[in-house]
């Protein structure tokens, strides 16, 4: 049914480029964290190692640097992203000849130099899509991202483990995701130029300035960086404890929810993404957003019927399943919703800065306050709750309605690129 839209030139790279911006996550994060578990290295160092990936939540300090500076060959964007792939390569490789057992202090600093340059490459990434795609293109191209990216996430998280634990071993299992990564070299290579690259700042201050100065000049711009905090904060608030209250809460097994929550549930992201994707070509940004904020508010009720209800399998999966499928749905609409809205000259500073934004309300309300809500209102009244934490976001897409069906206008939005 969509299968031209994702097939198009600009879009079908995004999955090979999506995967190699995921691979790295993992193997700094989890992965690397599992290495150590079995190693024997003391909880408190493994604590120590959540610090690696602190460069994902900094990098738009940086991002001004990405844009600014234009790499000798493969232009903006694409020449960024090669360099960084092939740095996370060697960087990969050498965190192999390593041991967490042996050379916990060298082999961390690797990581978070692998970790400095994923971050890097997803600046570049992020504002390589959004010059790239077209306006109709947008939501597919996001959908195609997230199910690279997802993908590499199975690939560097569970399938890792499988290989290092059942046949490579530890060392040889980072060796073998070296090579994997620089499939995303020939993915750059192969993907293509932007029409319209816009031009780079011609100083370090402008880079720095401009695209807060551009942005900010925005008729009511609070409104819109409000928007985006709000849009999936009902849907954050659904899954902050969904694997809690999975367990303790609505009484089912580790296995069960291991099995339908995390594969299933994932499966369904997938797949809503993809979907999201196809009908955004369709319907166009503001009614693919109104529509599925809808489904994602309304989808929270069916963790409302699981918490009142005995434990069903059957009536598990199909509340987690919807509740994932919509979620997906939405997170594609939103990310094509920040991509219309960074100018290109600015792209990988804008972008970087709101997805930045987008993560305060998972972060700093959905965990703190869920449990408190919980424990005030049992489970059944909390999800209910976060039905209504979704109408804000609804309303204020509907107050900027006409700014956001003016992004779907290419010529508008990039006659000052």
């Amino acid at each position: 049914m969509f299968a031209s839209i994702y097939f198009g030139r600009r879009v079908a790279p995004l999955l090979a480029l999506g995967f190699a911006s995921g691979l790295p996550l993992a193997l700094t994060g989890g992965t690397l964290q599992a290495w150590a578990t079995v190693e024997n290295v003391s909880l408190q160092d493994i604590g120590f190692l959540t610090l690696v990936g602190t460069a994902y939540t900094l990098k738009f300090l940086w991002a001004p640097l990405v844009d600014r500076y234009v790499p000798p060959f493969l232009g903006r964007r694409r020449g960024w992203m090669a360099v960084t792939q092939v740095l996370l390569a060697l960087g990969m490789v050498a965190m192999g000849q390593l041991s967490p057992a042996d050379s916990l202090g060298p082999l961390a600093m690797l990581a978070v130099l692998v970790a400095f340059f994923s971050a890097t490459q997803d600046i570049a990434f992020d504002a390589y899509r959004t010059d790239v795609l077209q306006a109709k293109e947008r939501g597919a191209g996001a959908a195609l991202s997230v199910l690279g990216y997802r993908l590499a996430m199975l690939v560097s998280g569970g399938l890792a483990l499988i290989l290092a634990d059942q046949w490579l071993g530890w060392q040889n299992m980072y060796l073998a995701m070296g090579a994997l990564m620089l499939l995303g070299v020939f993915a750059t290579l192969a993907a293509p130029e932007p029409q319209n690259p816009g031009r780079a700042p011609v100083s370090l201050s402008e880079a720095v300035v401009a695209p807060l100065k551009e942005f900010f000049s925005r008729d009511k711009v609070w409104l819109l960086l409000l928007l985006i905090v709000l849009y999936k904060l009902g849907d954050a608030f659904a899954g902050a404890l969904s694997t809690t209250f999975l367990i303790r809460g609505a009484g089912y097994t580790v296995t069960e929810v291991g099995t339908i929550n995390k594969i299933m549930g994932l499966t369904a992201t997938i797949v809503g993404a993809l979907v999201g994707g196809g009908l955004m070509a369709k319907f166009g940004l503001y009614r693919s957003l109104l529509f599925f904020g809808v489904l994602q508010a309304v989808s929270n009720f069916g963790y409302w019927l699981i918490a009142v209800n005995p434990p069903n399998i059957y009536l598990m999966a199909a509340g987690v399943g919807f509740e994932n499928l919509c979620g997906g749905m939405g997170t594609a609409a939103f990310v094509a919703l920040l991509m219309g809205l960074c100018q290109q000259q600015f792209s990988a500073t804008q972008f970087a800065l709101l997805s930045a934004l987008s993560a305060v309300g998972r972060t700093y309300l959905a965990g703190p306050l869920a449990p408190p809500l919980v424990e005030s209102l049992e489970w059944s009244g909390f999800f209910v709750v976060t039905v209504v934490i979704a109408l804000p976001g609804l309303w204020l897409l509907w107050h900027r309605r006409a700014y956001i069906e003016a992004i779907d206008d290419d010529v508008k939005r990039q006659a000052s690129a």
